[in-house]
């Protein structure tokens, strides 16, 4: 893996972090009802997947052991780019059920990652 490649890694899993402790313990009703939170999952979602995407460009071949990469990048540009049709419940899906297993993977990518 590229060196350059473990900052990606390590930004994208502190975003996946992020994101996940702002949902802890809510639902999705008082996601729905507060839009500080929405913003501030929207924006953790955002550079989990453009982290993503730059370790893409950077370093193809960690990027491949990421089946989600192209799910993340997606989300991520519908988020900038497609924001008046942002789906909150696709949203509140992603960060309460599927990136668990995302930062799972990149927790056990960088245990495996010499400093």
């Amino acid at each position: 893996m590229a060196p350059e490649a473990a900052t990606y890694l390590w930004d994208a899993l502190k975003a996946a972090r992020l994101a996940m402790q702002f949902v802890q313990g809510r639902s999705f009703d008082d996601y729905g009802g507060d839009a500080m939170l929405r913003s501030a999952v929207e924006r953790q979602l955002e550079i989990v997947g453009e982290a993503l995407n730059q370790l893409r460009k950077l370093d193809p071949e960690t990027a491949g052991t990421f089946p989600e990469l192209a799910q993340a990048v997606g989300l991520r540009n519908i988020l900038i780019h497609g924001y008046a049709s942002v789906n909150d419940r696709l949203v509140w899906d992603v960060a309460s059920g599927h990136l668990p297993r995302l930062a799972l993977r990149l927790e056990q990518r960088l245990a495996n990652t010499p400093p």
